[in-house]
């Protein structure tokens, strides 16, 4: 055999073969690969100094934890699914930011989907998720497919429903929408207002602003009055807003007052009323829902209903935390409320 090196390859180095271990990390802090655990997965059993010590060793090393690996072998994970109706909307933002923070806290990342008011596509995402042993699972609304809800049922982890409230599938946090809709009419009704219209949009898909007129209906009925319902086809906008009124004027020309089933259409409507020379609320009067913040910034100021929705969201984590760590739920469900918020434009 020739004294030269040999030119065969090397074998190679199996690609993230090189990749630092949960073991280096506990070596490079002085603690025990437990303790790295708990410090990532569940920080607030582990004091301060360890963590510091943990996070600043996994800063170092670039450690990643392999979370698919850890799922397998666990049949579980620290993924916590949410679905919701729309990413556009910033009620259903500030719901998550709840979760988020509440989750991330103690350990707990979130799965985000988006089923754009389609049952069909919501049940796919459950699918999905449940397909990676996600620890539990935030869902909006209490209707769902029959498919979807044999689906949660036979799944033997927390599900928690949120946004309305209801008899539900486990766990349930939210605000009663029948009675926020009385409540507003009611209002209406004590400023003196007899001639009144809903707009609605799209109720089919966002059936919780259904429930929110058959409340509104119900007062109206009892004072001896007739609902007017004005339905468009385009969910809830600032544009939206403005074609429901326009189509108000057209319909119901003496309408002296609109309930809108949320902020964004009533200030459209507001905002297009100023346009066309409308003065509110002397001419018409105007009233949404949800209190978002541009209602506040709108002239005159939007009178709405202010739905806790960050704080819906903290406590729907805190909840499912509970389940999580084996805790006693005091009560399966929660009214978080809504509180009538009276601006100008009423």
């Amino acid at each position: 055999m020739s004294n030269k090196e040999s030119t065969l390859p090397s074998p190679r180095r199996r690609r993230g073969s090189d990749k630092p271990t949960l073991k280096q990390v506990a070596e490079a802090a002085g603690v025990s690969p437990i303790t790295v655990s708990r410090a990532l997965n569940s920080p607030d059993r582990v004091n301060d100094e360890t963590r510091s010590r943990v996070l600043d060793s996994v800063e170092k090393l670039g450690y990643v934890p392999n979370l698919v690996a850890g799922s397998l072998a666990s049949a579980n994970s620290r993924f916590i699914a949410v679905i919701v109706p729309s990413l556009a909307n910033a009620v259903f933002i500030e719901v998550i930011k709840g979760l988020q923070e509440t989750f991330e806290t103690n350990g707990y990342q979130i799965l985000l989907g988006n089923t754009d008011y389609d049952q069909q596509r919501e049940h796919q995402l459950v699918r999905t998720f449940l397909g990676w042993s996600c620890s539990a699972l935030v869902i909006a609304g209490l209707r769902h497919s029959g498919a979807c809800v044999n689906l949660l049922k036979s799944w033997n982890k927390p599900v928690m429903e949120v946004m309305e409230l209801g008899e539900g599938l486990d766990l349930n946090v939210g605000l009663d929408h029948y009675e926020a809709g009385r409540t507003m009419a009611r209002h209406l009704l004590a400023r003196h207002y007899r001639s009144i219209v809903y707009v609605g949009a799209c109720m089919d898909m966002d059936y919780r602003a259904g429930m929110r007129f058959s409340g509104h209906k119900e007062v109206l009925e009892e004072a001896g009055m007739q609902a007017a319902l004005i339905e468009l086809d385009r969910m809830g906008s600032l544009e939206a807003g403005a074609v429901g009124l326009d189509t108000v004027l057209e319909q119901y020309p003496h309408t002296d007052a609109i309930h809108f089933a949320n902020d964004d259409l009533a200030a459209g409507a507001l905002l297009h009323a100023q346009r066309i020379g409308l003065s509110v609320p002397n001419d018409i009067a105007i009233a949404g829902f949800n209190g978002l913040p541009i209602g506040r910034h709108v002239t005159p100021r939007l009178t709405t209903i202010q739905s806790p929705r960050e704080a819906m969201g903290r406590l729907a984590g805190e909840q499912i935390l509970k389940r999580l760590e084996h805790q006693p739920v005091s009560q399966p469900q929660h009214d978080v409320g809504f509180k009538l918020i009276v601006g100008e434009s009423t």
